[in-house]
């Protein structure tokens, strides 16, 4: 529960090779006093400079190029700014080949085009308030190719402490086991294997499993 929320505005950082989508922003975002909106407009087929000058922001928002590796240059080097840098894509289409390299360099959310009318604002609080959004379909996909080249985590996040029962559980977890299948191998309730996975999703506040296991697979490129 979060306390008396604070007066001030969000700042999200823009970084578009597009005018529209700097207008689109500000009707959105300044108008409704959502959030305070920095402009950091882009030239088109230009890879970021070594020195990209990257202001201080709740959330960076990056407008996906039909390049691959130029959004992924702009990715990098924002995160090599603020490591800890919440940042979202918005681009034309979602596909397997585009968002899976940038969910692996720590992208916390993934939109359309289409869907920045609708849902921006709610894409935007929920990724500075430390949340994914990143389309069911395509996070499942991530998280089956990820569990297909290793099939438990290496490395947790910092800063969370967990009971031996638990890392028993979420090992199983990070296998993409049910709670029955888990309650089974560790010989407890399937009510109790819920009950720890419930805990473990709390703990990492986070609302969904393919969410925690992304967190993971991106503790572990933190790590490398």
């Amino acid at each position: 529960m979060h306390k008396a929320a604070s007066t001030r505005r969000a700042t999200v950082c823009l970084f578009s090779f597009h005018p529209l989508l700097l207008s689109e922003f500000q009707r959105l975002l300044t108008g409704e006093n959502v959030a305070r909106v920095l402009d950091r407009r882009v030239e088109a087929n230009q890879l970021p400079e070594p020195l990209l000058s990257v202001p201080r922001a709740s959330v960076y928002v990056v407008e996906a190029h039909s390049q691959r590796q130029v959004t992924e240059a702009f990715v990098t080097a924002i995160l090599a700014r603020y490591p800890k840098g919440r940042l979202v894509v918005i681009a034309e289409k979602l596909n397997e080949g585009s968002v899976f390299p940038l969910l692996r360099h720590g992208v916390k959310g993934l939109l359309k085009y289409s869907e920045v009318v609708a849902f921006l604002p709610r894409t935007l609080r929920e990724v500075a308030d430390g949340g994914f959004w990143v389309p069911r379909a395509l996070l499942s996909a991530f998280v089956d190719s990820t569990l297909e080249e290793a099939r438990r985590p290496r490395a947790a996040p910092a800063g969370v402490r967990m009971s031996k029962r638990e890392q028993e559980v979420l090992e199983l977890l990070m296998q993409n086991l049910s709670n029955k299948e888990i309650g089974s191998k560790l010989h407890m309730s399937e009510r109790t294997a819920k009950f720890h996975v419930s805990n473990l999703l709390a703990k990492y506040a986070v609302q969904r499993r393919a969410d925690l296991i992304l967190l993971f697979v991106q503790a572990e490129r933190d790590r490398q």
